[in-house]
């Protein structure tokens, strides 16, 4: 995540599925920003949509009118503004910058896993999603992934994980159904679905404790989001 991208139509996307399992789910959230330096690149123009209330603020008008201010803040966008707009209350935030260098990724991922020791639901927010073989650990820009390893070792903790992806240029239903077997066996999960936007998709992986309650949110969150998110289940089958 970069805060260039804070509050952009993605960002709506996200908050409006994390709201739903917060609040319908009833998970106990932990926010993985896994924060990277702004870039200066026009990525998170994707704005206009505020302008666009009659078309977009019926998804969720609380959140719509939360983004709106925060964008036009004078504060700037940045994920900081989230505790304070309080659209995901009760939720557990960690905000501090990822490095590509191994050393202090671990002290990063240490400090992570020791606040969010209570989290049910562990988000994490990468700039690109998971790991390519084309960015080994620890080399220049891993730090817009999220490796297989740290994903494992979060759900072994016993948490449920909710994981974001930029979608690669490859056919669609081909790489969802790649990258959720993939999951299920590095993970370790039997329970794999996925909410999926025009743009991104955010894979679900569940433990078996969470897997009705989980299912059920993001069925409700597909329902209200009609034509934004689609739900996928059954990704590990």
């Amino acid at each position: 995540m970069k805060n260039q991208y804070f509050g952009d139509v993605n960002d709506y996307h996200k908050y409006g599925l994390l709201r739903g399992l917060a609040q319908e789910g009833r998970f106990l959230l932990g926010v993985c920003w896994m924060l990277t330096p702004n870039d200066g690149r026009s990525d998170g123009r994707f704005t206009d949509y505020l302008a666009h209330p009659a078309q977009w603020r019926q998804f969720d008008p609380p959140l719509f009118d939360s983004l709106t201010r925060a964008v036009a803040s004078p504060r700037g966008r940045s994920v900081s503004q989230v505790p304070d707009l309080g659209f995901l209350p009760g939720a557990l935030f960690f905000q501090a910058l990822l490095s590509d260098q191994p050393d202090r990724r671990g002290e990063y991922l240490a400090e992570m896993r020791d606040a969010f020791a209570n989290a049910e639901l562990i988000f994490f927010d990468p700039d690109n999603g998971l790991e390519v073989k084309s960015r080994p650990f620890g080399s220049g820009g891993s730090s817009k992934y999220l490796y297989w390893r740290e994903a494992s070792e979060a759900f072994q903790r016993g948490h449920s994980l909710l994981i974001y992806q930029h979608f690669p240029r490859q056919k669609r239903s081909a790489f969802l159904s790649r990258i959720g077997h993939e999951i299920s066996e590095k993970v370790h999960s039997r329970d794999v679905c996925a909410a999926v936007t025009s743009n991104v998709g955010f894979f679900l992986a569940l433990q078996p404790v969470h897997a009705e309650r989980g299912r059920q949110a993001l069925a409700s969150v597909s329902r209200r989001w009609a034509g934004q998110i689609d739900y996928l289940l059954d990704l590990a089958a």
